[in-house]
């Protein structure tokens, strides 16, 4: 008999990758991933995994989600951020009221759904739901997706936690404005919205996301707080590429012979490869970390704090080490067909992101620990 069984999300991450690494310079070149790449990511279920099961989802882990970005990073940094901002996006929405939900994936669990964290815009009250406007930048792939979740204020009392809007795509225009050294292909332009009309269902206020549903009934990817698990989404695309970019160094080292042909690295070659291996390492086993936690619903305030420190922490220790390959490879290592100085572009440019900024981690942190020692 046939086995239907569907492969799980790391297994079906591998075509997504292998395809990515063969388009990156194509999509670098275009600004924006190949269709066949989304199509992939799509395909391997990224869209999906954080979905409720009532409407086709997975509800799934944050340990297998971690895994099968880092392994698509691997092959381009880009198409890992997309998969990663499309399942976590999946996951926001999913803090919409029950009518909202079912008509976002009202045909399909894997719906497109991009995400404007940062409040943004102008809202007013009307009867039945909210009008709003306004620009939100920097958001990724909001124009392959079937619907974005914007953030704005609360209309009338600037005092009031802001909420998030669901917008479908006829509603908003993408503005093309990322013109990027690094990330080239992520789509992160411009979401305009335009004196719309958003239904009250359509809405919650960010507090849900921030703080998480205290609901013991549901799955920990529905009740974790953005404070714990959102550095996920930032760092492991980072990562993932960094993985990447060292499999890339040791390739292009190990293919270096002297005139005898007999390899010629040396014992400076063994070292930056071994400082960056560990770093590269010591990343991977802090996100992972981050996502074992959060699968048990450990969500308590220090455990917040501390989350999204190890989320910075991964990402410096990812970028350091990716400066140590890119370097490693001299002049000729910076040439556009070298994937090392691709990777290092792409981390560099993702690194700046606020999710993943150590300075922002220790502000919450550092209060955290000194409350604890008294």
């Amino acid at each position: 008999m046939t086995s239907t069984t569907q492969p799980s999300l790391l297994e079906a991450a591998e075509t997504a990758r292998a395809l990515a690494s063969e388009r990156a310079l194509d999509g670098e070149a275009a600004r924006r991933l190949d269709q066949t790449v989304i199509d992939a990511i799509v395909a391997a279920g990224f869209a999906r995994h954080f979905v409720p099961t009532r409407w086709g989802g997975l509800a799934g882990g944050f340990a297998e989600a971690v895994s099968a970005v880092a392994l698509v990073g691997e092959g381009c940094t880009s198409a890992a951020w997309l998969a990663s901002i499309f399942a976590y996006s999946g996951r926001f929405a999913a803090f919409l009221p029950e009518q909202a939900q079912a008509e976002l994936w009202a045909d399909s669990p894997d719906q497109i759904v991009a995400s404007a964290l940062v409040p943004a815009g102008r809202v007013s009250e009307e009867p039945g739901g909210w009008r709003i406007s306004g620009e939100w930048l920097y958001i990724s792939g909001a124009e392959v997706a079937g619907w974005a979740l914007v953030c704005g204020p609360a209309p009338g009392d600037p005092a009031q936690p802001p909420m998030f809007f669901a917008v479908p795509r006829q509603d908003y225009v993408v503005k093309d404005t990322w013109y990027s050294t690094g990330m080239r292909a992520t789509m992160s332009n411009t979401l305009l919205v335009e004196d719309v009309f958003v239904p009250a269902h359509r809405a919650f206020p960010r507090t849900s996301l921030t703080n998480g549903l205290d609901d013991p009934s549901l799955p920990a990817c529905h009740r974790a707080p953005l404070r714990a698990a959102g550095g996920l989404t930032f760092a492991v695309p980072i990562v993932g590429a960094a993985t990447g970019a060292l499999k890339a160094a040791v390739a292009r080292q190990a293919a270096k012979r002297d005139r005898s042909g007999t390899r010629n690295a040396g014992g400076a070659v063994h070292l930056v490869l071994t400082r960056a291996a560990g770093e590269i390492d010591t990343a991977r086993l802090v996100i992972e970390r981050i996502a074992e936690q959060c699968d048990e619903g450990r969500f308590g305030r220090r455990e917040r704090a501390r989350l999204r420190r190890d989320a910075a922490i991964a990402t410096d220790l990812a970028v350091t080490a990716v400066d140590r390959l890119v370097r490693l490879g001299g002049p000729s290592g910076f040439a556009d067909d070298v994937p090392a100085q691709r990777f290092w572009r792409d981390v560099s440019c993702a690194a700046t992101h606020h999710a993943v900024q150590l300075s922002a981690a220790a502000s919450a942190y550092g209060p955290a620990l000194l409350d604890a020692a008294g």
